[in-house]
């Protein structure tokens, strides 16, 4: 098995948000995963081999085969292994026991893609609106753009990508979610969750491929500047909310 992924996440918060490779071609590569549009434009959420766009309303649609992908991380679940969870009563302990399915399982080293299809209490997300720029960073632009919404008492799915510490910087360290709403109508990227149940499959990966923007303005941006603290601040800060 193996992830693939466009573009890498010190990029995309230093504001590279240009088209690497379109959304058709991104399904050529996996049938589950997250990611985002060309300008920010909307949250991707990528399940059972359709590409979703949620808008910075919350509202989900169907994503344009030429629809423009800056970054995103996705594969096929071939080996799962079968996940269950009783009621969670917010987004750390979620992870926490996420971390406890992979560590039992000595994973913590490798990558990992999650599904869980559950019933929530309350799922509080975000989404944003497009904003075209180059060399402004997706904190000051999620700042402009940037909605957060709750849905209330909703069945969906949660698509879990984790990574490993060393490779924070390419993606998120530990785990980052996406959320869409079983009608397909409602999702957005995860704050916090409460999950009465879920059930769903992990898959461990150790093999990555990476396609990185061929267009020269890419060399211009100074990635290792991406620090921790600003990972942080777009995971799980709510800009101006």
């Amino acid at each position: 098995m193996k992830m693939y992924q466009v573009s890498t996440l010190q990029a995309l918060l230093l504001g590279y948000s240009r088209a690497v490779i379109p959304v058709s071609e991104l399904l050529n590569h996996g049938d589950i995963g997250l990611g985002t549009f060309t300008d920010v434009d909307g949250e991707m959420i990528v399940l059972d081999g359709s590409c979703y766009r949620a808008m910075e309303n919350g509202d989900v649609v169907v994503a344009e085969p030429e629809r423009g992908v800056p970054f995103s991380t996705v594969c096929t679940m071939d080996d799962s292994t079968p996940i269950e969870f009783d009621f969670t009563d917010n987004i750390d302990n979620l992870k926490i026991a996420l971390n406890n399915i992979i560590d039992s399982h000595f994973g913590l080293n490798s990558m990992h893609m999650a599904r869980i299809d559950g019933e929530f209490e309350l799922v509080d997300a975000r989404s944003e609106s497009g904003y075209e720029s180059v060399h402004v960073d997706l904190k000051t632009i999620l700042g402009k753009t940037q909605k957060a919404f709750k849905f209330e008492k909703i069945k969906g799915t949660l698509v879990c990508v984790y990574f490993p510490d060393y490779m924070d910087g390419i993606n998120a360290s530990g785990w980052h979610l996406h959320f869409i709403s079983e009608d397909k109508k409602h999702g957005g990227h995860v704050f916090n969750v409460i999950m009465k149940s879920g059930a769903g499959r992990i898959s461990k990966i150790n093999s990555i491929e990476l396609k990185l923007p061929d267009e020269p303005i890419f060399d211009t941006y100074a990635l290792k500047q991406a620090s921790k603290e600003a990972v942080k601040a777009v995971e799980q800060g709510k800009g101006n909310e």
